[in-house]
């Protein structure tokens, strides 16, 4: 069961145990600044909003530009799609008011409900996909605000919250633990 910790401390962070601290020896004692840009979200969003992945090239994550086209260029498929086919049964409809007769055998053998029943899905589905493509053109906008905002938090390692396995000296047993550490 011990061992069982032991692995569990290891894989949450524990890189190294030493049974002695390391004396680390400052040469030149300086504060380093770091320049915080206010306006960096507001860029970030307004390239978004110009071009889509535009903000996540600025904010380098170049990954994120095909996650971006691609739901975007999937939804607009989708509403491209409905769209014709929402013609295709409104028009045979319409034909089938004016008297004609279709030339496909697939819509000759739908009734006037069937073809209003298709051509209201058909509908729902365009103004759905219309919805989505919306919907994930903001998602991006924000998605390059927040992480033009998130990129400047201060995450050195003078701050850390890590596992910490501490061994008695007098029973030799090992105790598991969390420490907070703050350095200056």
């Amino acid at each position: 069961m011990q061992y069982h910790f032991i692995l569990l401390f290891l894989f949450f962070g524990l890189t190294s145990i030493y049974a002695q601290e390391k004396k680390q020896i400052v040469l030149n004692d300086s504060i380093k600044s770091e320049t915080i840009d206010p306006l960096r979200p507001a860029k970030a969003a307004f390239y978004s909003a110009i071009l889509p992945g535009l903000g996540q090239v600025y904010n380098k994550k170049y990954w994120k530009v095909p996650l971006v086209y691609g739901a975007i260029g999937t939804s607009v498929y989708f509403y491209i799609d409905s769209q014709k086919n929402y013609n295709i049964y409104r028009d045979e409809y319409k034909n089938r008011l004016a008297g004609k007769t279709s030339d496909s055998k697939y819509l000759a053998d739908l009734s006037e409900s069937q073809l209003l029943s298709v051509q209201k899905q058909f509908q729902r589905n365009r103004d759905l996909s219309a919805l989505f493509i919306v919907g994930f053109y903001v998602l991006n906008i924000i998605d390059a605000n927040i992480d033009a905002a998130l990129s400047q938090f201060n995450v050195s390692e003078n701050l850390a919250f890590k596992p910490v396995m501490n061994t008695s000296t007098i029973t030799s047993k090992t105790d598991f633990g969390i420490a907070c550490a703050y350095s200056f």
